[in-house]
């Protein structure tokens, strides 16, 4: 029987097989719907195919031996699939999965080119059945607390449901290279991760947030040049287009080549924009005023990426549970167990 760390390592290989076939690019296309460019970029620069070692001996780690695990998947990321099952497979050498039915073309791909592994697919969740081990959730609350009713009792439920990232530029912040940054952990994934930032806060006034939207305006126009947004679903169209049209109203709507930054005045509401490269951008006084601002949607926050890290740690008091990290690097976190580390 293979070790823990075996076992991760080998699902590591076939990922790095997958990422050169140039027919999972495409079927990933079809499934997801992001552009071809939007694909190439995911599996190319943020599938964690390459690990430091230091992060999968962390990953290994920090999994509690079970005797099996139960993976239920979501479409919303298409590279999820590589690090829910590590986490699995560090956790258990009985591993099943139920990919998702609009995207199971990685995780089924994961499977069939590490057969070793015997990873189990499965066409339905069957959480009755189970009487050991663990069930490992991702997904819409909803459906966690679902798979939590119906589990036996016993069996372990670990959830990993909606989540969303936050931005954070300092008084002392470079709009330009702040609004650049932010742009690129926009655009991957056509920002339908739990780690993507949909809200900006911005310390200073009313004109110094309307700066930095210009700026992220620009930078997500030239993104587009490079990697078009892909298809969105219909509800991601109507809730983009009730965004702007809100922004328009109360504030500024940017936008450009599949984009919205919406920039609110003085005193304006906290929002969180939509998926599909939609950024709300806000002023806070400072970051006591932003503390305050978010703690409204505290719980919902799994990732946080700022110009000075230090700083805005200590002063907005999140714990461990949320990813913190420069702008720029909010979808590359360390391949060091789940990505919502909240579960």
């Amino acid at each position: 029987m293979q070790a823990p760390r075996e076992r991760v390592e080998r699902l590591l290989a076939a990922a790095q097989e997958v990422a050169s076939d140039e027919a999972v690019h495409r079927a990933l296309v079809a499934s997801t719907g992001l552009s071809p460019e939007g694909v190439n970029l995911a599996l190319h620069r943020y599938l964690e195919r390459d690990p430091p070692e230091e992060e999968i001996a962390k990953l290994v780690a920090s999994a509690t031996p079970v005797s099996l695990v139960r993976v239920i998947l979501s479409a919303n990321v298409l590279i999820a699939p590589l690090r829910a099952l590590a986490v699995a497979c560090a956790g258990s050498p009985r591993v099943s999965v139920k990919p998702s039915r609009r995207d199971p073309v990685l995780a089924r791909e994961l499977v069939r080119r590490a057969p070793d592994l015997g990873i189990t697919l499965l066409d339905d969740a069957n959480v009755a059945e189970i009487r050991e081990g663990e069930i490992h959730v991702y997904g819409r609350d909803e459906t966690i607390e679902e798979i939590r009713r119906e589990a036996q009792t016993g069996v372990r439920v670990r959830g990993h449901g909606a989540g969303m990232g936050v931005a954070v530029v300092t008084s002392a912040g470079d709009l330009t290279d702040a609004a650049a940054r932010l742009a690129g952990d926009v655009v991957v994934f056509d920002q339908r991760g739990c780690l993507s930032p949909r809200l900006a806060l911005v310390v200073g006034d009313a004109a110094r947030a309307l700066a930095f939207g210009e700026q992220l305006d620009g930078a997500l126009e030239e993104w587009a040049t490079q990697v078009p947004r892909g298809v969105l679903s219909e509800d991601e169209r109507r809730d983009g287009a009730r965004y702007e049209e809100t922004m328009r109203f109360v504030g500024r709507a940017l936008g450009g080549s599949g984009h919205v930054v919406g920039v609110a005045g003085e005193g304006g509401a906290l929002v969180i924009a939509p998926t599909g490269r939609h950024v709300h951008v806000m002023p806070v006084p400072d970051l006591d005023a932003a503390r305050s601002a978010l703690a409204p949607i505290r719980a919902l926050v799994v990732a946080l990426g700022t110009d000075a890290e230090q700083e805005v740690t200590e002063a907005l008091g999140f714990d461990g549970r949320v990813r913190i990290s420069p702008l720029g690097e909010m979808q590359k976190p360390p391949f060091d167990g789940p990505v919502d580390l909240r579960g």
